[in-house]
C-alpha cells in the first residue's frame, strides 16, 4: 500500500517481474491455490484472480463484514471465509450441480 493506493505484483521464482494490477480494496488475507489467488479485503470482497494474468476470475463477492482470514479446502471444493464478528462464511466451488 503506497498512498492509498494497493497493488498487487506477480514475480516468477527466479525473482523476474511478470507483471502487476492496481487493487481497488485493502487485501486482508490471501492463500495461491492451484492456478488461482483467493484474497480477502477489509471492505468485505472476496475475489478470485488468475495466478498468471491477476485478472479477475469471477466479479468480487460482497460477504458485507471485513474479511479476516480465508482457506480453501484440499479438495478445493469450498472457500472458508472467517469475518470480523466471528462468523465463518462457507462458498462452494465449481457449477451449482456439484456443490
Amino acid at each position: 500500500s503506497l498512498q492509498d493506493k494497493n497493488a498487487l505484483h506477480l514475480y516468477s521464482v527466479n525473482g523476474k517481474y511478470l507483471g502487476s494490477e492496481t487493487l481497488k480494496e485493502e487485501v486482508s488475507d490471501m492463500c495461491v491455490t492451484g492456478e488461482y489467488i483467493v484474497m480477502g479485503s477489509l471492505q468485505g470482497f472476496l475475489s478470485i484472480r488468475d495466478l498468471y494474468s491477476l485478472n479477475l476470475s469471477i466479479s468480487p463477492l460482497a460477504m458485507r463484514l471485513p474479511i479476516h482470514c480465508i482457506s480453501v479446502t484440499k479438495e478445493y471444493s469450498h472457500i472458508l471465509v472467517g469475518l470480523e464478528d466471528g462468523k465463518l462464511i462457507i462458498v462452494g466451488v465449481g457449477k451449482p450441480a456439484e456443490v
